[in-house]
């Protein structure tokens, strides 16, 4: 699967670690829902570091299809709330 991150570019990441992403997904729904812009922010750098680790870089100049986007290391709560739909970043 191709994994977008706003801002930073596409990783190849193998379906096998969607369950702990998707983890790390719901955490970061319930802090958004409580609005807990702290917890937030530590658990969105948790999310793309995650990706980061697990995944392979693609070089700068492909453009595959990507699976997933995730937004931006900077983005705001507000921004990342205009992304979701009812089931978060990660489809479960």
């Amino acid at each position: 699967m191709i994994v977008r991150i706003m801002g930073e570019g596409q990783v190849r990441l193998d379906d096998s670690h969607l369950t702990d992403l998707d983890k790390l997904d719901d955490e970061l729904l319930e802090e958004m829902e409580n609005g807990d812009g702290p917890a937030f922010r530590r658990t969105l750098h948790a999310l793309l570091q995650e990706v980061r680790t697990l995944g392979t870089p693609l070089p700068d100049d492909a453009l595959e299809p990507s699976d997933l986007i995730l937004p931006s290391p900077d983005a705001t709560l507000d921004e990342v709330r205009a992304m979701l739909s009812d089931e978060g970043l990660i489809p479960g």
